[in-house]
C-alpha cells in the first residue's frame, strides 16, 4: 500500500513539472522565404520612340565675302516633329547604385523655318534627319525601378535651306551638316517582366554655333555665310531585353 501511495505522489510531481520545463524550451522559428529582387546588371537593347524640339537662330556672319562682326541676327525657330530608333548598353549594380554606358541611334523627322528679318522674302529652314547619343550613366535602384541621370557626346545631321516661298526647288540652296555637341538628360526605368523593362527619357543635346555657307541663289540673292546656333530638346518612350541575373535571392 505504501508503494502505491508513494507512485501515485511521483506521477503527481511529474504531471506539474513537465509544462514548467516545456516553457523553458527555445520555440523553433522556421527560416524566413528568400526575397527576389531585381537585378540590373547586364547587357541590354531595345528601341525608343518620341518627339523632340531643335531651337536654332541664324545670323549673317559673311556677306559678299566680307566679314560681318557682330553678326546680324536674320530671326529663330524651332523645329519639330518625330523621331524613333534604338539603343544599345550595359549596366552593373553595386547595391542600390546603378553604373551604365549607352549607345543610341535616332532617325528623326524635325523640320521649322522663319522668314529672315533681313534678307525677307527669303526663308531659312532647319530639318534634322538623325542623331545619336554615346553617354555614361548614374542610376538609383529601389528593386525594380530605377531612376538615372546621363551625359557624354552627341551628334546631329542638320540641313539648312533658304529659298523663296512660291519660286519652285531651283531657289533651294542647301547646306548639310554633322554637328557635334554634348548631352545631359534623366530617366525612369521599370522591370515589368523577368528580362524586360520600360521607361521614359528626356535628353538635351547642346550643339553650339556653327557657320554654313550659302552660294548665290537664283535670282541674284549673294552668296552669304549664317552663323548657326542650336539646341534640340527630346522625350522619349523605351522598351529593352536585357541579358544578366534578373532575380537574386535576398534573406
Amino acid at each position: 500500500m505504501k508503494t502505491l501511495v508513494l507512485a501515485s505522489v511521483s506521477l503527481l510531481a511529474l504531471g506539474v513539472l513537465a509544462p514548467a520545463g516545456a516553457a523553458d524550451l527555445p520555440l523553433y522559428k522556421a527560416p524566413a522565404a528568400p526575397v527576389l529582387a531585381f537585378d540590373w546588371t547586364g547587357a541590354y537593347v531595345g528601341i525608343n520612340g518620341g518627339g523632340g524640339l531643335a531651337h536654332s537662330c541664324w545670323g549673317i556672319s559673311n556677306a559678299g565675302r566680307v566679314a560681318v562682326d557682330p553678326p546680324i541676327g536674320e530671326g529663330c525657330h524651332n523645329a519639330s516633329g518625330g523621331t524613333v530608333g534604338g539603343q544599345i548598353g550595359y549596366r552593373w549594380q553595386k547595391g542600390h547604385w546603378v553604373l551604365g554606358v549607352e549607345g543610341q541611334g535616332n532617325w528623326a523627322d524635325f523640320k521649322g523655318s522663319n522668314v529672315s528679318v533681313v534678307l525677307a522674302p527669303l526663308t531659312n529652314q532647319t530639318k534634322i534627319n538623325s542623331f545619336g547619343l554615346f553617354t555614361g550613366q548614374l542610376g538609383y535602384a529601389v528593386n525594380s525601378l530605377l531612376f538615372y541621370g546621363k551625359a557624354g557626346a552627341a551628334v546631329a545631321h542638320d540641313q539648312y535651306d533658304t529659298f523663296v516661298p512660291g519660286a519652285g526647288a531651283p531657289a533651294f540652296n542647301s547646306v548639310n551638316q554633322t554637328r557635334w555637341g554634348y548631352s545631359a538628360g534623366f530617366g525612369i526605368e521599370y522591370g515589368f517582366a523577368e528580362n524586360w523593362t520600360v521607361g521614359g527619357e528626356y535628353n538635351h543635346i547642346f550643339l553650339g554655333h556653327h557657320g554654313a555657307a550659302f552660294a548665290t541663289l537664283v535670282g541674284g540673292l549673294a552668296a552669304h555665310t549664317d552663323l548657326i546656333g542650336q539646341d534640340i530638346d527630346i522625350g522619349l518612350i523605351r522598351v529593352n531585353y536585357r541579358w544578366g541575373g534578373p532575380l537574386i535571392a535576398k534573406y
